[in-house]
């Protein structure tokens, strides 16, 4: 069709926003989920009597539960197609936020917490593929962006559902259940969504991809052709693509490694810091998801202002000196501390966004969520690590010490953005997996 308007030059439609609303509900439910386990533990801890030990479990199981499910099932996606997965995943974390309410001693726990993990870790890379395979080339930014967002909401809502069930006899049941109602919004949003029309053209399924796109979009609006190539998971592992697996995963721990100590421990961490401990450190870590939510608006724009590579070198900059202050400062006020959170949280929008696009961008079609599931399981390896260390870490050297480590880690990640984070601003998915490195 000679006059056809390209799918990756086309204006926003209402489809595009369900995509990407209904598509972010995984990584909502991921910060929900994550973060409400923080304020659970404040009544965990005497009631089911806790150690170090048990603590750092429960924290971790969940990492390593995602672990599993993103190296798992992006493949799966990728054989199998997006809309039937980004369905039975959700159903998957409803059914096990509910059977969490009745969990009895620190093992039951610890298992539901890693099964509960297994099935968010399988919607990242299905539901980020999805959003990505259906954005406009100057809409992508943006809608990685509002995932990126919608997890510091996820968060954000959990600190406030932990904070008006803290005082309830056995609240903590309720806290660790209450994920089954945004489960439920979230599966009735998704239900009528349609197949990927790229997932569709890449397996061959042209008259399915033309009804996808005739019914949507139009005739007028062309899908580019990408080449049929085979689904195969060493793929991932040849020589360019392990560089950006290696790239985009080490990016995305050094990023996440400190927010996670800050969210999954924080009213411990608020606490020792100087905020009250228990329910009124849940408001401090509102707070700091306010700063975390404001980032991202901003860096939404700037990915396509300023560039991907400037906004990741400058941000991992600013972030590294935020956290170094809470560690060089001594017996920091509740000003400070605030502050330096609020900035690593206003700047850690960039990277955040860019831990979601860089590698729905780097990819083709037949190995996107493979490579999204690969980057997020290379993550996870140091977040569980450092999850599991955190609390005999900070017990032993303290609070000021566990910030400076977080610092090192920052400043790992800027090192490796300086010396190999590419320039994808404006090019089209189809151009996108031959970008260079810096």
């Amino acid at each position: 069709m000679k006059n056809a308007k390209s799918f990756d030059d086309m204006e926003f439609t209402p489809l595009h926003r369900k995509i990407m609303l209904w598509g972010s509900g995984g990584p909502f439910l991921d910060g929900y989920i994550l973060v409400i386990i923080g304020i659970a533990l404040e009544q965990l801890i005497p009631q089911m009597q806790l150690d170090s030990n048990w603590i750092g479990l429960v924290g971790a199981s969940t990492l390593v539960g995602l672990f599993v499910g993103t190296a798992l099932f992006g493949y799966i996606a990728d054989l199998f197609g997006r809309k039937l997965m980004f369905l039975i995943d959700i159903i998957a974390i409803g059914a096990l936020s509910i059977a969490t309410i009745f969990v009895s001693s620190p093992m039951e726990l610890v298992i539901m917490r890693f099964l509960i993990g297994v099935v968010i870790g399988a919607d990242y890379p299905i539901a980020t593929s999805m959003v990505a395979e259906f954005s406009p080339t100057k809409h992508r930014a943006f809608t990685m962006g509002f995932i990126a967002l919608m997890w510091y909401v996820g968060a954000t809502c959990a600190n406030a559902v932990g904070y008006m069930l803290y005082d309830l006899e056995d609240g903590w049941r309720w806290m660790l259940g209450s994920g089954v109602i945004p489960c439920l919004v979230i599966l009735l949003g998704r239900f009528h969504l349609p197949e990927s029309p790229r997932w569709l053209m890449q397996k061959g399924r042209i008259e399915e991809c033309k009804q996808v796109m005739a019914t949507y979009f139009g005739k007028e609006i062309a899908l580019d052709v990408e080449e049929k190539k085979p689904t195969r998971y060493r793929d991932i592992f040849e020589k360019r693509n392990l560089r950006m697996v290696i790239f985009t995963g080490t990016i995305w721990s050094c990023q996440i490694i400190p927010m996670f100590a800050i969210y999954t421990f924080g009213p411990q961490i608020i606490g020792l810091l100087g905020l009250h401990d228990g329910k009124d450190a849940a408001l401090g870590n509102i707070l700091i998801s306010v700063f975390f939510i404001a980032g991202c608006v901003p860096a939404m724009y700037w990915l396509n202002s300023i560039g991907r590579r400037p906004l990741l070198i400058g941000s991992f900059a600013i972030m590294t000196a935020a956290l170094a202050v809470l560690g060089i400062v001594p017996n920091p006020g509740i000003g400070l501390v605030i502050a330096a959170f609020g900035l690593y949280a206003f700047f850690s929008g960039g990277p955040g966004i860019l831990q979601w696009l860089y590698p729905n961008e780097l990819f083709p079609t037949e190995i996107r969520a493979s490579a999204v599931g690969a980057v997020m399981a290379f993550s996870r390896i140091g977040t569980i690590l450092s999850t599991y260390a955190l609390p005999l870490f900070m017990a032993k050297y303290g609070v000021s010490m566990t910030m400076l480590m977080g610092a090192v880690v920052s400043l790992v990640g800027f090192f490796i953005s300086v010396t190999m984070a590419p320039e994808t601003r404006g090019l089209a998915l189809t151009e996108t997996s031959s970008a260079k490195f810096g």
